[in-house]
């Protein structure tokens, strides 16, 4: 799966923060080339990445088909196909007459990998990890409930395997996070909520390939992650769904006000 990075040499420019000047950048004007089956590929992380980035702001028109084609050395086929690809995700509307514009955020895919991973990655203020969080929160909280009210003799095993592999790993990065993640699953596969564990590992997926979404872990976080793991296990098991869903709740929101980075709005 493509991944974005800082490092790489076709996205690096759109790491600049347009809200600090409070105007658009203009990305580079030489030739970014890629090669073989990529190439489309490319094209639409990046147009994305410049879209959701402010390079190209809501309302503005991309530039005309062949400046693009000089911008990515690709040919107007590759162009127009990943510029329709563009249009699928919600960020660019295709007007005969009138080119390529960019559409209002309102009206973006937020939960297609490429817009996520994009909107992430340019995220200065944290306001859209907040949401997601929360997000996460509300519908981790509500399978937390009914994994209380349907769990199984099997679901029980797996979800204190997983609570006994949590602690096996404290102190070991990145395995503990790993395992943080699969007893998150394992609850979600028990509550049988299939549309809610999709969303929530797709949006979660995406955000922990972010450094200030994940945070550092010292070895006293670990023990009290594991500790709220506990708590949350044993409502489960017990079959306590209002127990279950406010330990999950809290484990979720807490956990992220400890590793939060500061920013201006919450200092």
């Amino acid at each position: 799966m493509w991944r974005w990075r800082e490092e790489d040499a076709l996205v690096r420019h759109a790491m600049a923060d347009p809200a600090s000047t409070g105007r658009a950048v203009v990305p580079p004007e030489q030739p970014l080339r890629v090669r073989g089956t990529k190439l489309g590929t490319t094209v639409v992380h990046q147009i994305v990445h410049d879209i959701v980035g402010g390079f190209y702001p809501q309302g503005s028109a991309l530039p005309p088909e062949g400046d693009l084609c000089n911008r990515f050395a690709v040919s107007r086929t590759v162009v127009r196909e990943s510029l329709k690809i563009v249009q699928e995700k919600g960020l660019v509307h295709i007007e005969h007459g009138r080119g390529t514009q960019v559409a209002d955020s309102k009206q973006w895919n937020l939960l297609d990998d490429v817009v996520l991973t994009a909107i992430v990655a340019h995220d200065a203020n944290l306001s859209f990890l907040d949401e997601l969080v929360a997000t996460r929160a509300a519908l981790e909280a509500d399978m937390a409930a009914g994994a209380a009210g349907l769990h199984t003799a099997t679901d029980d095993e797996r979800i204190r395997e997983a609570l006994v592999a949590m602690r096996s790993k404290v102190g070991i990065l990145p395995d503990f996070g790993e395992a943080d993640v699969y007893f998150h699953d394992v609850v979600m596969a028990a509550s049988g909520n299939r549309l809610g564990r999709a969303i929530v590992n797709s949006i979660h997926g995406k955000a922990r390939q972010n450094m200030r979404y994940t945070g550092e872990y010292s070895e006293a976080i670990m023990l009290r992650t594991v500790d709220e793991h506990q708590v949350i296990h044993d409502a489960i098991l017990a079959g306590d769904a209002q127990s279950a869903s406010a330990a999950m709740r809290a484990h979720i929101l807490g956990s992220w006000r400890r590793r939060r980075p500061a920013t201006e709005a919450h200092r």
